[in-house]
Parts: C-alpha cells; sequence; structure tokens
C-alpha cells in the first residue's frame, strides 16, 4: 500500500481557489489576472520610458550586487552544503512521492530535460567568451579581468591564465550554480509529491507559516516566481536571437537587423508553445533527447578537429584546479574596488541570474522527478550536469584558447581574444569554428548545426517556462489548462519583441538580478523548511 502524507485541510483550500467554470476554469483567477497585470506594468513602464527604466533598473541591480553581495556568495555555500548533506544522510532514500512511486521518465529522458532547461543556450553563448575575457588581461571595463589569476601570479597570457581562466568559468557553470536549481526542485517535488501540496513555489514555505501560504504570502511567493520566468526567458530570447542572427549572416548573409530578430521570435515561440501545448511527455521530452544527440555531434567537432593530446590534458588540469581552488573561490568576498567590480560583474551577477531562474527551473526538474529517491535527485541533477558542462566548456572555450595561445602573429592574436574584448559576444562562437577546419564545407555545417541548436535548445527553455507559469496559476495542477500554456507562450514572445524594439532587454535583465534578493530569501526559508520537515516527518526518517 502506497503511504500518503497530506495535510488534508491542503484539499479543499486548493479547489476553492481554482475556478470551476469560465474562461478561467482551471486556473487561479486572481493570480492569473494579478501576474498579467505585473507582467503589462514593467512593459508598459520599460517602453514608455525606455532610458529612465534601464537607469532605475541598473541602479537597484548596482545596490543589490555592492551591499548584498556577501549575502549570495553565504547563500549559495549555505544551499549547496544543505544539497550535499540530503543527498549523503539517509534523508536521501525518501522518494519524492509515495514510497511506492516510482520515475515517470527513464534516466537519459529526465537528465536530457532538466539539462535543456537548466543550461542549453547559456553554454552556447558563454562556452567560449567567458572564459576568453578571463583569459584576456587588457582591462577594458576599467577592472581587472581575472583577479584570481592575478592574485597567484598568472597575469600573463600563458597556459597557466588559460586554466585560471576555465576555473573561474566551470565555478560560475558547476555545482554551487545547480545546487540552487536543486534545492528548490528538491523542495518543490518532496512537499508537492509526497506531501501531497501543491506543485507551487508557495508550498515550501508550509513548515513555516503552515496554511497561510493559501493567503498573501504565497500569493506574492508565486507571483513573484511569475516575474523571474516571464523576464527571466524573454530576456534569454532577446538575447539568444542576437546570436543566431549572427549565425544566420554567416550563413546566408541574412543582416542580422531588428526584422530577423523579429522573425525569429516569432518562429520560436510559435514551436516553444506548440511543445508545450503538448506536455511534457511529448514535445518537450523528444526536443530535449533531440537537443542532446545534435550536441554530440557538434561536441564530436569541437574534439576531433581540436588537439585532441592537448584537450585531454588541459580538461584534466582545469578540473583539478576548479576542485582545488573550490572552497576558497567559494568563500571568497572582494573588499578592493578593482576586484569587487569584477566580482559584482561575474560572480555576483551569475549567482543572482541563477537565484532569478530558480523558481522556473526549480518548479520544472520538480515536475519530471515524481518517483525518484532525494539521492538520486541530487546526484543526478547536480552532479551529472556539473560534469557535462564542463565537458562542454573544456572543448569550446579550451579551443578557442589554444587557438589564441598559438597564434601564427603571437599569442592573442588569432581573433577571437578581439571578439571577447570588444563584447562581440554572439560572434565568437562562429570565430572559432571558422578557424579550426580550413574545409568551408564543415565550416558551414557546424556553424548551421550551432546555429540550429540555440533555436532548439532555447525553445526547450521557452516551452518548459510556459508550461512552470501555467502549472503555478492553475495552483499546481500537473496538467494546466492548455489554453494558458497558449497565453503564456505568446506572451513571452511579445515581451521580447517589444522590449528589443526599444533596446530594452539590458533593462530588464537587470530587475530580474535585482528581483532575485527576495527569492534568494526565500532560498534559504526553503532550505530550514525542507531540512526541518525530513528531520521531523518519521517517514521521512525511516525512508523506503
Amino acid at each position: 500500500m502506497s503511504s500518503t502524507h497530506q495535510p488534508e485541510a491542503t484539499r479543499p483550500r486548493r479547489a476553492f481557489a481554482v475556478a470551476k467554470s469560465g474562461w478561467w476554469r482551471g486556473m487561479h483567477p486572481g493570480m492569473s489576472i494579478a501576474s498579467l497585470a505585473m507582467v503589462a506594468a514593467f512593459v508598459v513602464f520599460t517602453l514608455g520610458w525606455v532610458e529612465s527604466a534601464g537607469n532605475v533598473y541598473s541602479a537597484v541591480r548596482g545596490w543589490v550586487e555592492s551591499t548584498f553581495g556577501g549575502f549570495y556568495v553565504i547563500s549559495i555555500i549555505i544551499v549547496f552544503v544543505a544539497c550535499l548533506y540530503v543527498m549523503l544522510s539517509r534523508h536521501g532514500r525518501v522518494r519524492l512521492g509515495d514510497d511506492d512511486a516510482r520515475p515517470e521518465f527513464s534516466t537519459f529522458s529526465w537528465l536530457a530535460m532538466l539539462f535543456s532547461a537548466g543550461l542549453g543556450i547559456g553554454l552556447l553563448f558563454f562556452s567560449i567568451s567567458e572564459p576568453m575575457f578571463y583569459f584576456d588581461n587588457s582591462e577594458p571595463f576599467g577592472y581587472p579581468n581575472n583577479p584570481h589569476a592575478d592574485a597567484r601570479g598568472a597575469s600573463e597570457l600563458n597556459e597557466d591564465r588559460a586554466i585560471h581562466a576555465m576555473r573561474i568559468t566551470y565555478f560560475h557553470w558547476g555545482l554551487s550554480a545547480w545546487s540552487v536549481y536543486v534545492l528548490v526542485g528538491l523542495c518543490l517535488a518532496y512537499f508537492g509529491f509526497r506531501k501531497k501540496l501543491p506543485l507551487t513555489l508557495r508550498s515550501s514555505l508550509h513548515p513555516i507559516i503552515g496554511e497561510r501560504i493559501y493567503g498573501p504570502i504565497g500569493h506574492g511567493v508565486d507571483l513573484l516566481a511569475v516575474f523571474g520566468t516571464v523576464f527571466g526567458v524573454a530576456t534569454s530570447l532577446g538575447l539568444g536571437v542576437k546570436q543566431m542572427a549572427a549565425g544566420l549572416d554567416v550563413l546566408a548573409n541574412v543582416p542580422a537587423d531588428i526584422t530577423t530578430y523579429i522573425v525569429l521570435i516569432a518562429v520560436i515561440s510559435a514551436v516553444a508553445t506548440l511543445s508545450a501545448v503538448s506536455g511534457v511527455a511529448r514535445g518537450i521530452r523528444i526536443i530535449s533527447e533531440w537537443n542532446i544527440y545534435l550536441s554530440i555531434i557538434l561536441l564530436g567537432f569541437f574534439l576531433v578537429f581540436g588537439p585532441v593530446e592537448w584537450l585531454l590534458g588541459f580538461l584534466a588540469k582545469t578540473v583539478g584546479s576548479y576542485l582545488l581552488h573550490l572552497v576558497p573561490t567559494s568563500l571568497f568576498i572582494a573588499t578592493e574596488p578593482g576586484m569587487s567590480d569584477w566580482q559584482g560583474s561575474w560572480t555576483i551577477f551569475y549567482w543572482g541570474w541563477w537565484i532569478a531562474w530558480a523558481p522556473f527551473v526549480g518548479l520544472f526538474i520538480a515536475r519530471i522527478s515524481r518517483g525518484r529517491t532525494i539521492r538520486e535527485f541530487t546526484f543526478g541533477a547536480m552532479f551529472v550536469p556539473t560534469v557535462i558542462g564542463i565537458i562542454w566548456l573544456c572543448l569550446f572555450g579550451g579551443n578557442a584558447l589554444y587557438l589564441e595561445l598559438n597564434a601564427e602573429g603571437g599569442v592573442g592574436t588569432a581573433g577571437i581574444l578581439d571578439l571577447a574584448r570588444n563584447w562581440q559576444l554572439e560572434a565568437a562562437l562562429y570565430g572559432t569554428i571558422e578557424l579550426m577546419t580550413e574545409m568551408s564545407w564543415l565550416v558551414w555545417a557546424m556553424s548551421a548545426l550551432a546555429t540550429f541548436l540555440l533555436a532548439t535548445w532555447f525553445i526547450t527553455s521557452s516551452d518548459s517556462g510556459t508550461l512552470v507559469i501555467a502549472t503555478m496559476l492553475s495552483m499546481g495542477d500537473d496538467h494546466p489548462p492548455r489554453r494558458f500554456r497558449v497565453v503564456w507562450g505568446v506572451s513571452i514572445g511579445v515581451v521580447a519583441a517589444l522590449l528589443l524594439l526599444v533596446d530594452g532587454l539590458q533593462a530588464l535583465q537587470a530587475a530580474s538580478i535585482a528581483a532575485a534578493l527576495p527569492v534568494c530569501a526565500i532560498l534559504l526559508v526553503m532550505t530550514f523548511g525542507v531540512l526541518k520537515s525530513l528531520t521531523r516527518d518519521s517517514s521521512a526518517v525511516t525512508g523506503s
């Protein structure tokens, strides 16, 4: 017999909140209206007063990064340690669901979907440009490119500095970052599938505030999650289509202008919406799996046509450096002006971005993880994507660094470094592919594959984001009404297109990062709540 760990009071409260008929049937009307109004208000403000809005958002973001940088650093450490604890403790045997529950998806499909939702387009965009920026030593923005390398005497453009560049890149995309998604996903899956609370962010606060999660506090938490999801996905779409347009320019001389951006947004949003409407088991799963297959081909190109022996040695050196310095790098809080500027612009920016995306990605990976044990969930969702991400970053970034280290005109003259230095990040990927082989047809094919993957990786982020929004606004329904998946899928595309028209994406990106501050506070409360619940719940102590 399956166990059922359900607070009976949650059933009528949830049922009462969801409309039974009319246009809002299956959704929480008040939350749905409030979320649409919130999105509209921010878009109108940004469109109507672009410069003022940008100044406000940037000022708030700057204040958050300078004032609460240490708070972000400490919070990430706490979350990381908590994830390791629940994975290694006796609580790791607990299933995310009833005791007889088993996973809905195969391990491959599960990993493909969580990797697609959590990383995807970001790795393609930053895998070359970010390590190249840390490798540079010209300080184009008035602060050190890599103060960690400088502090250890690696200030010259050589392999030692390249190792430090990859180490910091791994740090920003590795275990610490993924622990944020894992902690949120764990809380939602545990309270949603084992405790039978709604599959929304508010449920993670139940051990702290009890039934008040159904009141204003719960509404506010879920609205914050909707905000982060809509604007996080929209800004990523807007920035991503710029790189896709750069690829189309290389492939077919298609001008990388606003018309191309809008057409790309329309096509990608349409496909992502159709995928979200078809559900997790069909559209999202299938596209995620094909993303992995096609990515293997692209990774194979970077391995076969790169300096294989050097890359393997470089991987060993950089992983060793990353693990050796993980603790001191995690604890590092800058106090000197130049280092503070760098940490705020990079590490704190990344921590804020991962935290801002945590409600969206965490809820999605919770949605696809029913039936897995806590140990399986935490290990699979934290370590496996980190390993894959490190291999990806090393093959992409490592090739670019090798080309610069061995350039005919001297170190740093291959041209890729100049692209990063001039902040032409979207072109770095194509520039590297072009330098790796003299076979023009292969350069074209790999550039086409990279451009296609940019689109499909983003589709998997967008469709899962659309599904997450509809799930939260339906009070945790695994299969929210399809018409609202369409509404939010279209809305995300429209927001991205409108903001591109007035060059307001950077402003909304700053707003999203600023909004990560309250989410970070909620994250710490969630951490305490799930540990408290696991410790006091007899079924969680014994496991199955």
